[in-house]
């Protein structure tokens, strides 16, 4: 595979990287589809979908009429595509990879849960892009994070890295319900959600454990616990996530060293007023927003679940794995009204 798809922009004889997705009908899918459409450096070869084989992708992704002619397919073409998204549910991609054989050459991107935990099974790069970039720069699979674990690890993971995280993080997150997929729940349809809101799995969401997993690279022997609330929100896309937990240093100080955490991170951003959920939907961004109260440090931290929780991140993954620039594709402006 060439190391430099699509670069640079010039002639008429670019060559892009190809692009073949499996669980083609899903929310993520959907997502990432409407990013790739308008990437600069790829095409969409395929869309595999077993449920929906053969019918116009415009059929589900409704949003993408006008955008796209292509079709889902039920078959495998992989002489046909150079990138590899995984967008199936938690255990289906692991199963996937086992029963078909995958070429080495072609790079792939999980979107499950099934491989971000480090083991000897499996040769997937936790991608993570503000926490280890240069490891997803050189990897060739990358498991991408899952939605409230990214959200809440760009709210600590500075701390962490300082040596500040000594005691328990008391974590409230709630999400919106594109958050639990595509397919109808008895908590997901409208007339439960709308004007509702609840708590589920708290203390034992499993995200924790992907935090957790992070928080030891950075912090080794780290005890305290992580106190996690996750709620369902009655919207339908975002993750507000307030945390606190008792710190030494100064407002200050934090503030510098998120600052310096951050340098290198084109899509999380300080912000210096209290923020609100619309500035980061429909966007890749993260925004953290710090306060303390009396040796207490609150963080606030907000994405999209869709986009850096989920396709988005996927993307800026790939264009770290291609050596492009990691914003392509993804300027996206928030939906602020």
């Amino acid at each position: 595979m060439p190391p430099k798809y699509g670069l640079p922009l010039t002639g008429k004889n670019v060559t892009k990287a190809r692009i073949g997705i499996v669980g083609g009908a899903g929310y993520t899918a959907g997502e990432l589809i409407r990013i790739l459409l308008n990437h600069p450096y790829v095409e969409i070869s395929w869309v595999h979908s077993q449920s929906q084989a053969d019918k116009p992708i415009t059929s589900v992704h409704q949003d993408l009429l006008g955008d796209t002619a292509l079709t889902f397919t039920s078959t495998l073409d992989w002489s046909a595509i150079d990138i590899l998204f995984l967008c199936s549910g938690h255990g289906a991609s692991q199963a996937f990879l086992e029963q078909n054989d995958a070429p080495k050459t072609i790079k792939i991107i999980d979107l499950s849960q099934d491989f971000r935990m480090a083991d000897s099974s499996h040769n997937f790069v936790y991608g993570l892009p503000e926490l280890q970039k240069n490891r997803i720069r050189e990897a060739e699979r990358v498991a991408n994070p899952g939605c409230f674990a990214t959200c809440i690890q760009l709210g600590i993971l500075p701390l962490a890295q300082a040596g500040l995280l000594a005691e328990d993080v008391h974590i409230h997150a709630i999400t919106g319900s594109t958050g639990a997929g595509q397919k109808p729940t008895a908590t997901s349809h409208f007339s439960w959600r709308n004007n509702n809101i609840s708590i589920y799995k708290a203390f034992r969401h499993q995200h924790l454990r992907e935090i957790n997993q992070s928080i030891q690279g950075l912090l080794p022997g780290y005890s305290a616990k992580l106190n996690f609330l996750p709620v369902r929100g009655n919207f339908t896309r975002g993750i507000f996530a307030s945390l606190y937990t008792s710190i030494s240093a100064s407002l200050d100080e934090v503030q510098k060293l998120y600052q310096q955490f951050y340098e290198d991170s084109p899509f999380v951003h300080l912000a210096t007023e209290n923020p609100h959920l619309k500035q980061v939907v429909n966007t890749n961004k993260g925004i953290i927003y710090l306060e303390q109260h009396e040796g207490i440090l609150l963080v606030i931290s907000l994405i999209d679940n869709l986009l850096k929780g989920a396709s988005g991140q996927a993307v800026q993954n790939m264009n770290l794995m291609m050596g492009w620039d990691e914003t392509s594709g993804l300027k996206l402006k928030a939906v602020s009204f």
